[in-house]
C-alpha cells in the first residue's frame, strides 16, 4: 500500500503504522476476518495527513457495524474522556475498580493531616495497608502528569500519613500514596514516582497492568463505552454514581428510573452485557 502520514492529536504527523492499528483492534477483541476487514476497509479511505482522532472514529464505525462487544471496548480511551468535564465520575470509576479489586474503598473523603485539612478523592483499605489515591482526571489525551503532580500528592500523602499513624488502629499498618490519571505521566514523574515509592497508574503504566489493563481483565468498563446511550443519558447515570456498564444489569431499575423505556433499556443491556462478556453470545 501507499505510504501515508498522519496527523496526531498535537499537530505533529508520523507514518501511518498499519501493525498498531491492528494490534488496537486484537485488543479490544476483534477476531481475524473483523480485524482484516476495517483495515481493508480503512486503507481504502486514508488520505495523506488525516488525523488519527478521524481513523479512530472511522474504525469505530465499521467495528460497530461488525460487533458491539468489540466496538464499545474499542473506545475504552475516548471513553473515559467522556467521564468528564469534571473529575468526580472519574474519582468513582477508580473508586469502584478498586472496591471490586478487594478493597475497602471512601470516595470524596475529607481527612485531617498533620497540619491541614486535605479532600482525598479516594481511600482504599486491604488487609493492613491504607492507600491515599489522588485522581488526575484529563479531557485531552495528549495531557500529561508532569512531576509537580506527584511532588505535590508526596507532601500531602506525608501530612496525613504523619496524622494517621498516631490514630488508634493504625499502629504497624502500612500507609502509602497513589497517583491515578487517564492519560500518561512524564519520564520525570515516573523517575520520582518510583525514587520516593509513591504508587503511579495511568492508562499504560505500569507496563501490561495499566489501567487500560486492569478494566480490560476485570471486564469494568465505563458507561461512556455504550453507544446506545446518549451523552444526557450517561451524565444522569453519573450523576447517580453509576460509572460501569456492569452496574446497568446489577440494577436495571436504574434505565428507568433517568426515563428510559423498557425497549430501549433492553438494548442497553444488551449492549453492556456484550461489553462486558456478561453473555460471550450476545456479541
Amino acid at each position: 500500500m501507499n505510504q501515508f502520514n498522519v496527523t496526531k492529536a498535537s499537530g505533529e504527523q508520523e507514518p501511518f503504522d498499519e501493525s498498531k492499528l491492528r494490534r488496537s483492534l486484537k485488543n479490544a477483541g476483534a477476531a481475524d476476518e473483523i480485524v482484516n476487514s476495517v483495515v481493508s476497509s480503512l486503507t481504502e479511505i486514508l488520505t495523506d495527513g488525516m488525523s488519527t482522532r478521524k481513523i479512530y472514529r472511522e474504525a469505530f464505525k465499521l467495528l460497530r457495524a461488525e460487533s458491539q462487544r468489540v466496538a464499545g471496548r474499542y473506545k475504552l480511551k475516548e471513553a473515559i474522556l467522556e467521564l468528564g468535564p469534571t473529575g468526580f465520575p472519574f474519582e468513582r470509576f477508580i473508586g469502584e475498580i478498586m472496591a471490586r479489586s478487594g478493597f475497602e474503598t471512601e470516595v470524596g473523603v475529607t481527612v485531617q493531616g498533620d497540619c491541614v485539612t486535605h479532600e482525598i478523592d479516594v481511600i482504599a483499605v486491604k488487609d493492613d495497608h491504607y492507600y491515599m489515591v489522588e485522581c488526575k482526571f484529563h479531557n485531552k489525551k495528549e495531557n500529561r502528569c508532569n512531576v509537580q503532580i506527584p511532588l505535590y500528592i508526596q507532601s500531602r500523602f506525608l501530612d496525613v500519613k504523619n496524622n494517621w499513624t498516631r490514630q488508634p488502629g493504625h499502629t504497624g499498618k502500612q500507609h502509602s500514596g497513589y497517583v491515578v490519571t487517564n492519560t500518561r505521566f512524564t519520564e520525570d514523574a515516573l523517575t520520582y514516582g518510583e525514587c520516593i515509592g509513591l504508587n503511579l497508574l495511568s492508562w499504560d503504566y505500569p507496563k501490561n497492568n495499566g489501567l487500560k489493563d486492569l478494566i480490560g481483565r476485570l471486564n469494568l468498563h465505563p458507561i461512556t463505552c455504550l453507544s446506545t446511550l446518549t451523552k444526557a443519558e450517561k451524565t444522569k447515570l453519573t450523576d447517580k454514581s453509576i460509572v460501569l456498564t456492569v452496574q446497568l444489569y446489577e440494577n436495571t431499575k436504574m434505565l428507568e428510573e433517568i426515563g428510559i423505556d423498557r425497549r430501549k433499556a433492553n438494548r442497553v443491556l444488551k449492549e453492556a452485557r456484550a461489553i462486558c462478556n456478561y453473555n460471550s453470545n450476545n456479541s
